[in-house]
């Protein structure tokens, strides 16, 4: 959720600033070009992408604090001397990055959380860390209505029918098949509803469907609305023909779903996993598909494929498994450009930010704001 802090006890800068703005090999620089056009009238925007380096592992305490990055610190810090803000989607940004610029006052990451940036590290500098949440959300949420259509209708077993080298074609009545459900008059469960819950429920509505959620971090007067009631996980469970996974991965949500979850829901009830794969514990759902206990399944997310053959849940017809492209769409990577573009306008007319990950950082810099 995005959080608006206090205006900070400084001026705005006395000179434009300069911006690194670096890509990767998911979200290029090119990408992420057109949010910084308007900045570009008042500031210098230099691009440049990283390149993959697999081959590289982390040694250093801050190093070790880094995940889920592309490309190398030593890639960042041979372009970021003499920025004063940088931009990032998954280059790694260590104590040595930070380090690497005395003029360095902002970093920008530019997806939900900051896992490729030390945060603790920046704090200690002063340097306040933006986030942009909810870049991607109308994609999942896109994403996750059109697996509950694809499984309502059976259409992943259809596909592999077709796949097969089965006729088709030729007979009016051949659907007979494949009878599936309409999604109106359904019910479905969400659990979770932050940015992406909440997409998912207003497309829902549209749909006809009646919606039961679970959020213990949401007061339900936040949640009811016509259609859309609160409750608790196990009249979720028992009352949902669809669940769709929206949640935070906590220790208190790791494999939120086992076998207890799975012989409380409907049977035949449809799940949907576009969050974690970690809130679900895979042996026990690949042992209620087994035993018949959901209709269907679609997961965005899914521990590591084998070496050698398929996943052991793509045995059963009804199931899709995806690699993770939830918020692979232009207009996501758009959307992060746009957000951090955004709070560094915050920044340089001293205005609050909006989406600060490290707001002990902000009081670290209540001294004015001018650039060395």
């Amino acid at each position: 959720m995005a959080t608006t802090d206090a205006p900070m006890d400084q001026s705005a800068p006395q000179r434009p600033l300069r911006i690194l703005v670096l890509g990767d090999s998911y979200c290029p620089a090119s990408a992420l070009a057109p949010a910084f056009t308007d900045l570009a009238q008042h500031h210098t925007v230099d691009l440049g992408d990283v390149t993959d380096e697999p081959t590289w592992q982390p040694t250093t305490p801050s190093e070790l604090r880094l995940r889920e990055y592309l490309g190398t610190p030593l890639q960042v810090m041979s372009r970021l001397e003499g920025h004063d803000v940088l931009v990032v989607q998954g280059a790694p940004v260590s104590d040595e990055v930070l380090d690497a610029s005395p003029t360095l006052r902002l970093v920008c990451c530019a997806r939900g959380g900051p896992v490729n940036v030390d945060v603790q590290a920046a704090t200690e500098r002063g340097i306040p860390v933006v986030t942009t949440p909810g870049k991607n959300a109308d994609a999942v949420a896109d994403l996750t209505l059109g697996l509950m259509i694809a499984l309502a209708r059976r259409l992943p077993d259809a596909t592999r029918f077709i796949d097969g080298g089965a006729e088709f074609g030729h007979d009016n009545y051949e659907g007979s098949k494949w009878f599936g459900h309409d999604l109106a008059g359904h019910a479905l469960g969400l659990i979770g509803y932050g940015q992406v819950g909440h997409r998912v429920a207003q497309r829902a509505l549209a749909f006809g469907l009646q919606l039961l959620v679970y959020d213990p971090f949401v007061a339900p007067e936040t949640i009811r609305a016509p259609g859309i009631e609160p409750c608790d996980l196990p009249r979720l469970l028992a009352g949902s023909d669809f669940i769709s996974l929206h949640a935070r991965l906590t220790p208190d949500s790791r494999e939120m779903l086992g076998s207890a979850a799975f012989a409380a829901m409907r049977p035949g009830a449809y799940l949907i996993n576009t969050a974690r794969h970690e809130l679900v514990d895979e042996a026990a759902l690949e042992a209620a598909m087994a035993a018949g206990r959901l209709g269907g399944l679609a997961l965005d997310l899914a521990t590591p494929s084998p070496e050698v053959g398929r996943h052991p849940l793509l045995a059963y017809p009804n199931v899709v498994i995806l690699p993770h492209l939830g918020g692979s769409t232009v207009e996501t990577l758009r959307h992060g450009g746009e957000m951090a573009a955004a709070d560094i306008e915050r920044f340089w007319t001293g205005l609050p930010m909006q989406n600060v990950a490290n707001r002990a950082a902000l009081a670290a810099r209540a001294e004015p704001a001018v650039v060395r």
